[in-house]
């Protein structure tokens, strides 16, 4: 039996797929914050009669302590973790900064993968073939990121912030590699395509309105599910690939740069460790 972590699994392809493993007889335990949606996902796994191979972390993803409790509560219960699904992520029309100083999307979208991947590294390293996904955009160009304003304290602009954190994401994955050269871990990214699923987040007028259409072209959600277990199901050989819909993207060009993924792996270190020395004053 496998064991299956996923964050964002109370929604959309997270829960899609929370329901598919279950429904495979996997383990699965899922990370989210509203409860009750949480609540739903127990019921849903009760009806197939999974409620013994599912658990519900309900957590706040942007709060670095939060991440840790997720950690190190899977660390507790799981000695192994055969894969981890990255999906969580939340729309933000305007600006919010979390408790611990972080704009909101940075939080949730890139640290909290940085930390839930080197976190439960040791434990995927136990399964006998271990895959990260992060269900992200991969590729495009390195002008995406404002280095110098990596949280959008300038001119915030919701749309430049997402296009942001999947070029992070990117290069959490190319420096995740660098950090761990002899696992095994697989580490795909991979954007399925426009889908119709929940869009969660905080819109205003305009960006509901494009929201909405987007639900309107998107791909039912079995179509992006069937991509997705494509690669889950078969992961490449390569520590890492990425993935547009079913087109492989180059990961050997300019937007995964080993040195920029460096660049952003010794910023990310020095923010977290401001975060902990202020929790200790």
């Amino acid at each position: 039996m496998k064991t299956v972590v996923i964050t964002g699994g109370t929604d959309g392809m997270g829960k899609a797929l929370a329901l598919t493993y279950l429904g495979r007889g996997e383990q699965v335990v899922v990370v989210g914050t509203n409860a009750q949606k949480g609540r739903a996902i127990l019921t849903a796994a009760a009806e197939i009669g999974a409620q013994q191979r599912v658990e519900f972390i309900q957590a706040d993803l942007s709060l670095v302590a939060e991440n840790w409790r997720v950690i190190e509560r899977i660390r507790a219960t799981h000695r192994t973790v055969d894969t981890l699904v990255l999906a969580a992520r939340y729309f933000r029309a305007t600006r919010f900064v979390t408790a611990d100083g972080f704009e909101a999307n940075f939080a949730l979208f890139y640290l909290s993968r940085y930390l839930l991947g080197h976190g439960l590294a040791n434990r995927l390293d136990q399964a006998e073939a271990p895959v990260i996904l992060d269900l992200s955009g991969p590729g495009g160009d390195l002008s995406r990121i404002r280095w110098d304003d990596l949280q959008f304290e300038e001119s915030y602009s919701p749309d430049e912030v997402m296009g942001q954190c999947g070029k992070l994401s990117d290069l959490l994955a190319v420096a995740f590699t660098r950090r761990h050269p002899h696992s095994r871990i697989r580490y795909i990214l991979l954007h399925p395509g426009l889908t119709s699923t929940a869009f969660t987040g905080e819109y205003d007028a305009a960006s509901a309105a494009l929201v909405a259409r987007m639900r309107e072209q998107g791909q039912p959600v079995e179509a992006a599910l069937r991509r997705i277990l494509r690669h889950l199901d078969n992961p490449p050989t390569a520590p890492l690939s990425a993935f547009m819909q079913d087109n492989p993207v180059d990961i050997d060009g300019e937007p995964f740069d080993p040195a920029a993924a460096d660049r952003l792996a010794d910023l990310t270190g020095k923010l977290l460790l401001q975060t902990d020395q202020a929790t200790e004053k």
